[in-house]
């Protein structure tokens, strides 16, 4: 064990001997290091304004992310390379290829959200030098923009990509000597404090099982996409708190189904899915915004027991199962069960969510759709997961799943027996979506009413018939920028 919390920050060795559990990276940019390009917007990591990349050491090598700096805690850099916008520089000394690109490109006014940009778009130059206008637009989910609009931004972004010069970065030129640096960083717990705001790295799961028998009410961190708003918005006390999104990383790829370690992001998650469910590619995407999903894991979206979630409502549809462990000693539970009511879910002291089992359901229709009053990077107002078999005509069997309908993700139980066993048609949808009204007794609050609720769940089963009958009508909608 260690009392060091170790990183890299841009071209310097951080070491740090006090550290509190709820002390976020932004913070200590701006005010320990004044390093003031990164900007404090939202705080809550919904606009993009405190974007940085961070880098970790993977399988594959060395990673490099945007983040939200305004809700990643400073503990979860351990063994990171933290980079943000003064790092940036072109071959020259002069402005890097994507900052010059929106200098001729006009794609600034004001300037505040611009550094926020630059490091989005930086971290897709780098990763995805072949960039086109529709994976701009993905990358740029978690910017806000409010005065210079998307247009110029994206041109930019395609000029930037076209300039290329990536061999030439600092980022690939350091690379050798980032992974030596970060590589030397000793293994092991880590214990970290600021008076009584404690911090606590385990060194590997098993770790992690030993304190969750040690602690008695411990504040679990994998993404901190929700637990960051936690601190910043509800000033709440979450020490000790136990950061755990390098764990649990592990992926299965089996011949019926993926088990996926509960510390897998939404974007390490991604390629499975457009390999193995290319149906919730669109789905997965819409979770909130790039920065986000390298953050935010399966896992934790799970744990967090949200009425809405983002994966539960198409983990239920698909089947899934969830492996709990205490100590030594896992139990496998139906995702379904594991949402008791609101605010409750079926885990005992001292148990954490170690993995998830996808079932593929080869041959069903699969879909998710997300309905939100903002396209990207918005909570759902509805969600759901539909997986339908069809066999000799008639539908075999039906797995609905919806947020926000109910104080947990719930199955639509009514429209799936108003579906089963019923000819492949329209006449079965139109049956289900008149039933799933009785399925849920919905709230109205800021994000939608109960009678909107209703509505929208009945006419995305009848969608989902729209898009898997032989009429294909169009009702998915790609976008990109026009020239």
């Amino acid at each position: 064990m260690t009392g060091e919390l170790r990183f890299l920050l841009n071209d310097r060795e951080i070491t740090l001997t006090e550290a509190g559990g709820s002390d976020t990276l932004l913070d200590f940019l701006r005010i320990d290091r004044r390093m003031t390009g990164t900007k404090e917007g939202c705080a809550e990591g919904d606009c993009g304004a405190c974007t940085v990349l961070a880098g970790r050491l993977t399988p594959s090598g060395l990673v490099y992310e945007p983040v939200n700096a305004c809700i990643r805690f400073l503990a979860s850099c351990h063994g990171c390379h933290i980079v943000t916008v003064e790092h940036l520089r072109g071959p020259d000394g002069g402005l890097h290829p994507v900052q010059q690109a929106m200098v001729e490109h006009h794609g600034s006014q004001c300037g505040f959200c611009t550094p926020g940009f630059v490091m989005a778009l930086y971290g897709l130059w780098m990763s995805n030098p072949q960039a086109d206008a529709m994976a701009i637009e993905v990358a740029l989910q978690g910017n806000l923009c409010r005065c210079t609009g998307y247009a110029p931004i994206i041109k930019a972004a395609l000029a930037a990509q076209a300039a290329g010069g990536q061999a030439m970065d600092a980022l690939a030129v350091e690379r050798e000597g980032v992974m030596a640096k970060l590589r030397a960083i000793p293994a092991g717990r880590v214990e970290v404090a600021r008076g009584a705001n404690r911090a606590i790295i385990p060194a590997d799961t098993d770790d992690l099982a030993a304190l969750l028998l040690e602690h008695e009410k411990p504040t679990l961190v994998a993404g901190a996409t929700d637990v960051g708003l936690w601190v910043t918005k509800f000033l709440r006390n979450i020490s000790p708190t136990i950061f755990i999104g390098h764990l649990m990383k592990g992926v299965e790829v089996f011949d019926t189904e993926l088990k996926i370690g509960a510390g897998v992001t939404y974007s390490e998650a991604e390629p499975l899915i457009a390999q193995h469910l290319a149906e919730a590619l669109d789905y997965w995407q819409r979770i909130a915004g790039w920065q986000v999903r390298n953050m935010g894991t399966v896992g934790g979206n799970i744990a967090n027991g949200s009425p809405i979630g983002d994966t539960p409502p198409l983990l239920i549809a698909l089947g899934g199962r969830i492996v709990l462990r205490r100590g030594d000693v896992r139990r496998e539970v139906a995702l379904q069960d594991y949402f008791i009511d609101y605010g409750k879910q079926d885990r005992a002291p001292g148990e954490f969510v170690e993995s998830v089992i996808i079932p593929l359901n080869r041959g069903a229709k699969i879909a998710g759709y997300k309905i939100s009053k903002r396209r990207d990077s918005d909570i759902s107002s509805v969600a759901v997961g539909i997986c339908v078999t069809v066999d000799g005509g008639r539908i075999a069997n039906a797995r609905i799943a919806f947020g926000g309908m109910a104080g947990t993700p719930k199955r639509a139980a009514g429209a799936e027996a108003a579906l089963i066993g019923q000819p492949w048609g329209q006449a079965a949808f139109d049956a289900a979506a008149r039933a799933v009204r009785a399925d849920f007794t919905p709230l109205t609050d800021m994000r939608a009413s109960a009678d909107y609720r209703s509505t929208v769940a009945a006419n995305l089963i009848r969608r989902f018939w729209l898009e898997q009958s032989e009429l294909a009508l169009p009702v998915r909608l790609n976008y990109a920028v026009g020239e």
